[in-house]
């Protein structure tokens, strides 16, 4: 039987240099120190990971400006979701980019989940949840470059209440003005292939 925790404490931490500005969780007053230590330690090594990928992706080192924020999405039944955003610009640009990804904790053992981990070994999960996806595309008159849109097994998600909530990075399957495209997933509609363990589960009753 899971141990139900109250939320963990989070504080914010800040970086702050030459026009960037980068708030951060961390998390505090964990019962195992160690556990707390590798959380931490994963989101700062993604913190950093987002700012090295705008350089890429924007093809320079230097930017006008950066803002990074972040959003707690669970954090209850020992499931600790968020995303970490990053938006830079550098001087020439028409406009900036956004970055986002998500982070899915176990809080009993500190490890990010990929989303792969939290399906039944060989039920066809990707082929369930590209179909819910193209559904709403559908049903929402939603731009996309290409159809049918694909769920990768390491797609960025993110869980909040009884959702699973897929999204794409700016121009993956859509035009820039349709921004970060997510799909709230219920966890009602894909219970009959979660594990038993994972953390989608622990969000239903």
């Amino acid at each position: 039987m899971l141990d139900l925790l109250f939320p963990v404490a989070v504080e914010t931490l800040e970086y702050r240099w030459n026009g960037t500005t980068i708030y951060y969780p961390q998390m505090v007053q964990h019962s195992d120190l160690h556990i707390e230590q590798k959380i931490n330690h994963q989101i700062e090594k993604k913190v950093m990971q987002l700012i090295e990928a705008q350089k890429v992706q924007q093809d320079i080192q230097t930017f006008h400006q950066m803002i990074g924020l972040y959003e707690i999405k669970t954090n209850e039944r020992n499931v600790f979701s968020l995303t970490l955003t990053n938006y830079a610009i550098h001087e020439y640009a028409a406009h900036g980019l956004t970055l986002k990804v998500g982070m899915n904790f176990n809080l009993e053992t500190g490890e990010n989940w990929d989303l792969s981990k939290q399906f039944i070994p060989g039920s066809d999960f990707l082929s369930k949840l590209t179909k819910l996806v193209n559904q709403q595309i559908e049903m929402r008159d939603f731009p996309v470059f290409n159809e049918p849109v694909t769920v990768r097994s390491d797609q960025d998600y993110y869980i909040a209440d009884k959702a699973l909530v897929l999204f794409y990075q700016i121009y993956d399957i859509s035009p820039y003005y349709v921004g970060l495209p997510m799909f709230p997933i219920s966890v009602y509609e894909i219970e009959n292939i979660l594990t038993d363990d994972s953390l989608l589960s622990r969000m239903l009753p």
